[in-house]
């Protein structure tokens, strides 16, 4: 696993008191009940190909901002972001929040932790 730079991990701890993270466990949970949401995947193109969570969408962190208005215009939607260990998240989080988003979750220990709860992931063929 790479080792986050100091000024990164400053930068997530910075963000963290102002967004509501939420579990992989509260998200399978979710998922099951089928609650509408959206499940948002920020990580690069190559990590979504190699697996996801089910029902997730993807829209990369780099364009996140740029896209998100085209894909999820209620601001009032109901957003989960997760990256791979949720510390990306934690910045799209706070960047949405900051564009107007009001219902904006980031999942703790993102797809890592996802995997170690043995949780079911997509690989797509």
């Amino acid at each position: 696993m790479k080792q986050h730079s100091p000024r990164f991990l400053a930068r997530v701890a910075a963000v963290r008191p102002h967004i509501v993270e939420i579990s992989a466990a509260d998200v399978r949970a979710r998922l099951e009940r089928r609650d509408p949401f959206h499940l948002v995947d920020v990580r690069e193109e190559s990590e979504w190909a190699a697996g996801h969570l089910p029902a997730a969408e993807h829209i990369g962190k780099g364009v996140l901002e740029r896209d998100i208005e085209a894909r999820i215009p209620d601001a009032a939607a109901d957003i989960v972001v997760y990256c791979g260990g949720g510390y990306r998240s934690a910045l799209a989080a706070d960047s949405l929040q900051r564009m107007g988003y009001t219902n904006v979750r980031s999942m703790i220990g993102g797809f890592r932790g996802w995997v170690d709860a043995g949780l079911p992931v997509v690989r797509d063929p």
